[in-house]
């Protein structure tokens, strides 16, 4: 006879209790992280801070023949840490003062990663295994509870095993909170919680659960969580709660703007974790071009950081400034930027019934296998309905100039040759190429399409192409 689900739980829980009680929480400041990765002899070997999403390298070392290392943390604060040795190669580890020591293989670090020292780590491994592994009895149970019939007795089981699951994960927690308190580890475990799902509830019941109270059991006062990926996890995690991929982007936007209500009123308590968040979701949220999204943050959160003076604004407060000012409906804001012969252009004289405004840059392949098509729809207008003012964020004049030349564009080519670092630039938050802007002859900014696809879809909209 097979061992319910709970039951399983249950024996893994004692395992991991038998396995931690042999390795008892030192407490002790150690400062060492060390490890073996088999086959990586005489490679260099990386050791990187996180910090939300974003990785820094702080030492490096090379490996012994044997393949190991081993890196001295000084003046360093308790959180997660990357050993990194190529691309999409290596393991995060949890550093609390206490020395960290692993083994693995080159090209499976995941898979054959073994911590020989640390019971932060250990707990860590062993919590999420057991985490994935309810998880995964979760949602095969989920879809029991929906749709069996309510009064047959493998109903009454499977919700009985899906509520199990669930107390017994808590009860470990709980317990794990007791015996090692000041573990970082237990930070990370706690903030991962998600709200106690009843097996009564409906499909729709249990997704406004999970929206009202995803956050409940997440510290905001806990400013260490910054030294992981778990505010960027729980963010993306949350977000997916509000998508659904029948949904229209209007009707998309209109979702995520219910989440980013929710997620900056929940971390608004903390100006640093709200900061983070902020700049976070601004990025995201611009890098897949949700400008209704945006122009919402935008209008109605701001960098608690940052100061009333124009002068002294912090970069997040400027950029959504400026998110403001280049929303669709809004008149788009002048440039003056240099010709090939250094004279210099204005957005607001091109006299056009419409305006293409182009951001691309030569290094740019999206960009230098859109222009072509792009040229081919300028010149067959007939009658000439819309310019093209095309801004280059490159820094080599001869590249650029050589673009024009060998292209024969025919529109107003310009730049500052100052990359992403020019006033063009900042005055349109540009970060990536190539970014447009259809304008009418008021310079009031129409569409904002983020392809070739898209561009050519706006302007049959406005009657521009056929």
């Amino acid at each position: 006879m097979k061992t319910s689900q709970a039951g399983q739980t249950r024996q893994f829980i004692l395992a991991l209790w038998v396995f931690l009680l042999l390795f008892p929480f030192s407490g002790r400041s150690q400062n060492t992280i060390s490890g073996t990765i088999r086959h990586l002899e005489g490679k260099r070997v990386q050791l990187m801070s996180i910090y939300g999403e974003r990785t820094r390298a702080i030492d490096s070392a090379v490996a012994d023949p044997s393949g190991r290392f081993r890196f001295t943390l000084v003046n360093r604060l308790p959180g997660m840490y990357r050993i990194s040795w190529g691309k999409d190669r290596f393991v995060d580890v949890i550093w609390n003062q206490e020395n960290v020591d692993f083994r693995t293989t080159e090209t499976e670090p995941g898979d054959s990663l073994d911590f020989t020292a640390s019971v932060e780590n250990r707990i860590n491994m062993a919590y999420l295994k057991l985490d994935r592994m309810n998880q995964d009895k979760l949602q095969l149970l989920m879809p029991v509870v929906d749709y069996y019939p309510e009064k047959d007795a493998f109903y009454r089981k499977a919700a009985a095993e899906l509520e199990g699951l669930q107390r017994s994960q808590q009860r470990f927690l709980d317990s794990l909170i007791r015996k090692y308190p000041d573990a970082y580890a237990i930070r990370i475990a706690k903030a991962y919680q998600t709200p106690f799902i009843p097996a009564s509830l409906s499909k729709d019941e249990r997704l406004n659960l999970l929206k009202q109270h995803y956050f409940d059991k997440l510290d905001f006062s806990d400013t260490s969580l910054l030294r992981s990926m778990v505010l960027v996890n729980k963010a993306i995690a949350y977000l997916s709660l509000y998508s659904n991929n029948r949904l229209s982007q209007k009707q998309l936007e209109a979702e995520f703007i219910k989440a980013v209500t929710v997620m900056l009123g929940a971390a608004s308590v903390n100006p640093t974790l709200y900061k983070f968040w902020l700049d976070y979701l601004v990025g995201g949220f611009d890098k897949y071009h949700f400008d209704e999204v945006i122009t919402y943050i935008a209008d109605n959160f701001k960098d608690p950081s940052s100061c009333e003076d124009s002068e002294r604004k912090s970069a997040l407060q400027k950029k959504l400034d400026t998110f403001k000012k280049i929303a669709v409906g809004k008149v788009a804001p002048d440039l003056e930027v240099p010709d090939t012969m250094g004279k210099a252009v204005k957005l607001a004289s091109v006299d056009s019934e419409f305006t293409l405004l182009v951001f691309y840059a030569t290094t740019c392949p999206h960009c230098m296998s859109m222009m072509p098509r792009l040229k081919e729809i300028y010149e067959k207008q007939q009658p000439k309905r819309f310019e093209v003012m095309a801004v280059s964020i490159d820094t080599s004049r001869t590249e650029w100039t050589r673009f024009i030349r060998e292209q024969k564009t025919g529109w107003i080519d310009v730049s500052d040759l100052k990359g992403f670092g020019g006033k063009s630039a900042d005055d349109y938050n540009i970060y990536a190429t190539p970014t447009m802007f259809l304008l009418d002859r008021a310079k009031t900014i129409l569409a904002k399409p983020i392809s070739l696809m898209e561009l050519e879809q706006v302007l049959r909209d406005h009657n521009l192409m056929r």
